[in-house]
């Protein structure tokens, strides 16, 4: 049984956020692709490896699985599985464009340290 979280998240708390511009993104991307918008989604998940030893994964899916916490923001749907929503909770999805390598990335308040590349972390 999945559970959906609608609003605004309380930035720290036990949602997790999604900016307008990373929305944005995420959503023409899923368009590009032919997605029913109703119900696909973007997963945001925890995976071991990188330096620090766990790192983010993300992924486009048409629909979410049974157990997945759905949070609805700016019109995306993220899925978050349970193994993954323990490192999660309080994040906030941003997308960032620019001549030095446009993407999206986790602003993670659980975060105790990174890898100098940005790509792993550890809580």
């Amino acid at each position: 049984m999945s559970s959906t979280i609608e609003g605004e998240p309380e930035l720290g708390g036990e949602d997790v956020g999604v900016t307008e511009a990373a929305a944005e993104e995420a959503m023409g991307l899923m368009e590009g692709e032919g997605m029913d918008m109703d119900e696909a989604g973007l997963r945001l998940y925890v995976q071991q490896g990188g330096c620090a030893g766990l790192s983010y994964g993300m992924r486009f899916e048409h629909e979410p699985e049974d157990g997945d916490t759905i949070y609805e923001r700016n019109g995306l749907r993220v899925f978050v599985d349970g193994a993954s929503i323990d490192y999660i909770e309080g994040s906030v999805l941003a997308y960032e464009g620019g001549l030095q390598g446009a993407g999206f990335h986790v602003e993670n308040p659980n975060v105790v340290s990174e890898c100098g590349c940005g790509e792993s972390f550890r809580t």
